[in-house]
């Protein structure tokens, strides 16, 4: 089966955790077994892990963080400095693309011809498709750039990430849009350029929706209802996206897949793969229909093994996902649109 991820941070570990991406998993952790107290646990993504699973598409994205083991998450002390990074990161895509590891997908005719290559592949040897996103908005020196970013390939963002960004507020604050928000949605609305609801808080998300009348998405997200805290999407929230057409993607971060959890010192011993369908089949329930479910897994977000479920060992164990559905009842069609399907047919509408 194909899968389609829709939310790794591939060139944020790459240049910030300086990972060789096209390493097995194995190899990776390996070289850092020198290193103590820089990286976060052992990683679980690669290149070569998304192929072994079958993971022919991801949304990838740009991260403008800075991220210690012993720090919470940082934001850089300027736009300026924010945009470089990114820039950086864009770099490393572009680098691979001409190295035939990746495939841009900037549009819906190049995802269209990528995903019929990989449902008839059988080498496990053709590029890896990824949809270009920001996750935070401080690299968007201003609503008049957007033009520029789209030009170079970005067609997803997200606005807020931790905190409180340029232009809302976002996971862990509260309030409304900032005085360039409203522009910022009005430009991405004009060029085609896609919102990622994920990380807004409650009511910059509101305002967003009311502003913002293209394509909405929610790239990695969970239920409040199974995990409260205000990471996580309540069910107003999520029937407002349904209504919308949206597709939401499941993360695979324990602190958010089962209540209580605690960074660093909870064990992975009470999360497991079912507890990431069980917020799939939250969404399920109230949309009626299992259409506006996907896979948005977060995997390398920071953290390791020791922060995913027990039974999940790399990226390549996603095909078990599909297992546990099916073992609780859902139609092969249901699966096949969880694992990819979903998010391939909401880009075919969304996708110039």
């Amino acid at each position: 089966m194909l899968i389609f991820d829709a939310h790794l941070d591939m060139a944020w570990n790459a240049l910030e955790w300086n990972r060789n991406l096209e390493w097995p998993v194995s190899k990776i952790r390996e070289f850092e077994k020198q290193f103590s107290g820089i990286n976060p646990g052992a990683n679980t993504v690669s290149w070569h892990a998304l192929r072994e699973g079958r993971v022919g598409i991801t949304i990838s994205t740009l991260l403008p963080r800075l991220h210690r083991k012993d720090k919470a998450l940082s934001h850089y002390q300027s736009r300026e400095a924010a945009y470089a990074s990114c820039m950086g990161q864009l770099a490393y895509y572009r680098a691979l693309v001409a190295k035939g590891v990746l495939r841009e997908i900037p549009d819906r005719k190049t995802l269209s011809a990528h995903v019929r290559e990989w449902e008839k592949d059988t080498t496990g040897k053709l590029p890896i498709g990824y949809i270009l996103s920001m996750e935070g908005s401080p690299s968007i020196l201003s609503p008049a750039q957007i033009p520029e970013w789209f030009a170079a390939g970005l067609r997803i963002l997200g606005p807020s990430h931790y905190g409180v960004s340029p232009y809302t507020h976002g996971t862990g604050s509260e309030g409304g849009l900032l005085a360039e928000g409203p522009a910022l949605l009005r430009e991405m609305d004009k060029v085609g350029m896609i919102l990622d609801v994920t990380h807004l808080a409650d009511q910059s998300f509101w305002e967003a929706l009311d502003i913002y009348q293209s394509p909405v998405l929610a790239s990695h997200h969970n239920c409040r209802a199974l995990v409260p805290a205000d990471r996580q999407l309540a069910d107003d929230q999520i029937k407002a996206l349904i209504k919308r057409g949206a597709v939401i993607g499941a993360a695979f971060d324990a602190w958010m897949l089962t209540p209580g959890w605690v960074i660093g010192v909870t064990q992975p011993d009470n999360c497991t793969l079912e507890n990431v369908v069980d917020h799939i089949d939250h969404i399920c329930q109230l949309a009626g229909n299992a259409r506006h479910c996907g896979m948005g897994t977060d995997l390398d977000g920071g953290f390791g093994k020791e922060q995913t479920p027990k039974d999940l060992d790399t990226i390549a164990d996603l095909p078990k996902v599909a297992e546990i559905l099916s073992r609780r009842g859902y139609t092969q069609e249901d699966v096949d649109g969880i694992m990819y399907q979903n998010w391939v047919k909401f880009f075919e509408r969304a996708l110039k």
